[in-house]
């Protein structure tokens, strides 16, 4: 997929790659309400536009990557709603059929940074700023019968992701797994990563999963 990716904007890549396949076989019904939270280049909407939805709506903090979205969509037909903002605070109160998100998940860093490239990966020492945040609106951002799909690494804690969307009353299971070799920013930080005993000796790999949590219906 060719996608405009100014400098500082997340670059798609095994993470996008495995959240776009879950979706493939995801088995999204037509006409429904599609949101993506820390849409970046707008990988995710694009793959979304396969499923016939009723409107799309993608999320970013950073400027670069809702103009990098309203590009790559616009230039393929795609009628889609770009907000500037963050997500939670802009959407609340509506609810959507599909919630996806790829949202920052690194960990090992104290102090989250406000602006630069670093904020796209970038999530606190144990890499869940923003994952706990998205696993608290998630109820309340599905509709009945909606879905949400969220990639992040295995070293965040898979289990705290689903206990936590159980725990808010969706029915959460992990959807797809791959092993995907450290990129830069892990390398580079693999030394704290091993201090906080995220990570054994030597390790060179992380798994990444793929969490589908479904709001059931009222009646279900």
């Amino acid at each position: 997929m060719k996608l405009l990716r100014p400098l500082g904007v997340y670059r798609p890549q095994g993470d996008t790659w495995l959240l776009a396949d879950a979706l493939r076989n995801a088995g999204i019904p037509p006409g429904g309400d599609v949101l993506e939270i820390c849409c970046g280049t707008g990988a995710l909407t694009i793959v979304a536009a396969r499923t016939r939805p009723k409107s799309m709506t993608a999320v970013d903090v950073c400027r670069r990557a809702t103009l990098a979205t309203r590009f790559n969509t616009a230039i393929r037909g795609l009628r889609v709603t770009v907000e500037h903002a963050d997500a939670f605070d802009r959407v609340w109160g509506r609810q959507f059929d599909l919630v996806l998100a790829n949202p920052p998940y690194v960990p090992g860093v104290s102090d989250l940074p406000t602006r630069g490239r670093s904020r796209a990966w970038n999530a606190g020492a144990d890499g869940r700023a923003v994952l706990d945040r998205l696993c608290a609106h998630a109820f309340d951002l599905l509709a009945p019968g909606g879905s949400l799909l969220t990639v992040h690494s295995a070293l965040c804690g898979t289990d705290t992701t689903l206990n936590l969307l159980r725990e808010t009353g969706l029915k959460a299971s992990v959807v797809a797994r791959a092993e995907e070799p450290f990129g830069p920013v892990m390398r580079r930080r693999a030394d704290r990563l091993r201090d906080l005993g995220l990570i054994a000796p030597g390790q060179h790999h992380e798994e990444l999963v793929v969490i589908r949590a479904d709001r059931l219906l009222d009646n279900d």
